[in-house]
């Protein structure tokens, strides 16, 4: 589902589409910020969730994939990785757009945690 929503300040004073793209910028880290610092703002807590969720998600599946010799460090080197970086930058260009583009599992468990 993809909703536009108008541009507004949020609590650290950024436009939302700007506070939206930046929880993003750092993976699961920023998410987490954002989620500190804003506590109101639903556009800007669903792409906090998303990017906490589905980062957190990657890093642990990248994890687990290295423990596995040969093959699953060749998955998580030629898989995961790229896609994570596909993923970072689709999700910072949406939120920056002023787009909720949500993500079929992760956008889900963001909504209802908004």
């Amino acid at each position: 589902m993809v909703q536009n929503v108008e541009s507004n300040k949020t609590a650290s004073g950024l436009d939302e589409n700007v506070a939206g793209a930046l929880c993003y910028a750092l993976g699961f880290v920023t998410g987490i910020v954002f989620l500190m610092k804003e506590p109101t703002n639903r556009f800007v807590r669903f792409h906090a969730w998303q990017s906490t969720i589905t980062f957190i998600a990657l890093s642990v599946a990248c994890v687990l994939l290295q423990s596995i010799p040969i093959l699953g460090m060749l998955i998580a080197v030629f898989l995961v990785v790229p896609l994570s970086a596909v993923l970072w930058l689709i999700l910072m260009f949406k939120a920056y757009q002023g787009e909720r583009f949500k993500l079929p599992i992760a956008g889900d468990m963001a909504e209802v945690r908004v």
